[in-house]
């Protein structure tokens, strides 16, 4: 675990290169480090798929340390197992002998809204305390989410004491849902009570590809701009931005390019089709040590050139090159060092 170490710091940023016209300064008009920085985040980083159909993988669900655990009635559950998929979710959800994860990690995935179990997943599942987040599966649209809100409401009406609001987490499966995308992150239900929230958008990338004749290659440019488009709008509107699931079960090498391509965009998390994916995800979605070193020295330097009134400064890399700080990388190093804290990778106190 790493420590942040002023003096430390402030040594090596006193440290000058051989050729001054390398160092660029640039006027902070004294800016001071956001209060923010204390405020811990909550990590949602690896959603790990759990079929529903299959008790032995429900019960193996809880070792799993993934952020999130989307219990599945989609996708991973054949269309003849649908009811009996439900049934074995709400018998293990409820039962008072099982320990269950926290609130905040338990997601279900259900049907889609198009379909004749969407309408039995909500019946039988809203409603129940152990539930934080819905996964809505092919949003294609405002009115998508409309159509699932409205019964999701009504039955959460008719439930007592629910520790709501539930999160909806949208799926992004196709090139309509991709051009609608600012009508999806601007929905908001114009009912009387809010008693769900839009909290985050996943990118279904197999579905999207089979919507737009895509064809898939290992360094997956040909989604270079659907991806990035989720992740700035969800960023836009303060949500979680979950990237696509790595298919290449035993490449892991495959999983973690697609892990440090999905943090260098901008998503927040990343979905997970095998358990032994998720640790993988977990330290990829965290600032690595050098880059926590590097936030510390930032706002170490600011900190003292604030203190000492001057408004300018560089910073001196271990190579000896230097670079230009200024308020945006601020903001930068203060959300590095979030995130460290929030992953235990540097004491809170």
């Amino acid at each position: 675990m790493l420590r942040l170490s002023a003096s430390g710091s402030r040594c090596l940023l006193r440290h000058q290169p051989r050729h001054p016209a390398q160092v660029l300064f640039v006027r902070l008009q004294h800016v001071s480090a956001p209060a923010s920085i204390e405020e811990t985040p909550r990590l949602r980083r690896s959603y790990l798929y759990v079929p529903s159909s299959d008790e032995r993988k429900l019960n193996k669900s809880l070792q799993t340390n993934s952020d999130v655990i989307i219990y599945d009635l989609e996708d991973s559950v054949d269309e003849r197992s649908k009811d009996l998929a439900r049934e074995k979710l709400h018998k293990f959800l409820t039962d008072p002998e099982i320990v269950l994860p926290f609130r905040e990690r338990i997601a279900v995935r259900v049907n889609a809204v198009s379909t004749r179990h969407f309408k039995k997943d909500v019946e039988t599942l809203i409603g129940i305390n152990g539930i934080s987040t819905i996964v809505l599966p092919k949003i294609h649209g405002k009115n998508d989410l409309d159509n699932c809100y409205k019964p999701i409401c009504k039955k959460l009406e008719k439930t007592r004491n629910f520790k709501g609001p539930l999160n909806i987490v949208a799926s992004i499966e196709s090139a309509q849902a991709l051009v609608l995308i600012d009508r999806i992150t601007n929905w908001e239900y114009k009912g009387k009570r809010k008693h769900a929230v839009l909290s985050g958008l996943l990118f279904a990338a197999e579905d999207y590809c089979a919507d737009t004749s895509i064809t898939r290659t290992k360094n997956f440019q040909e989604l270079l701009y659907a991806r990035s488009k989720i992740a700035t709008y969800a960023r836009a509107y303060k949500l979680e931005a979950i990237d696509m699931v790595c298919t290449a079960l035993h490449d892991p090498s495959q999983l973690q390019l697609e892990c440090q391509s999905a943090r260098e965009l901008g998503f927040s998390g990343k979905q997970a089709i095998h358990p032994d994916q998720v640790e993988t995800i977990l330290n990829t979605f965290v600032p690595s040590d050098k880059e926590i070193e590097r936030a510390q020295k930032i706002l170490s330097q600011m900190a003292e050139s604030n203190k000492e009134g001057k408004g300018a400064f560089g910073l001196v890399s271990e190579s000896g090159a230097s670079e230009m700080i200024d308020e945006p990388m601020v903001k930068q190093a203060t959300n590095t060092l979030r995130l460290a804290k929030a992953a235990g990778k540097i004491p809170t106190d």
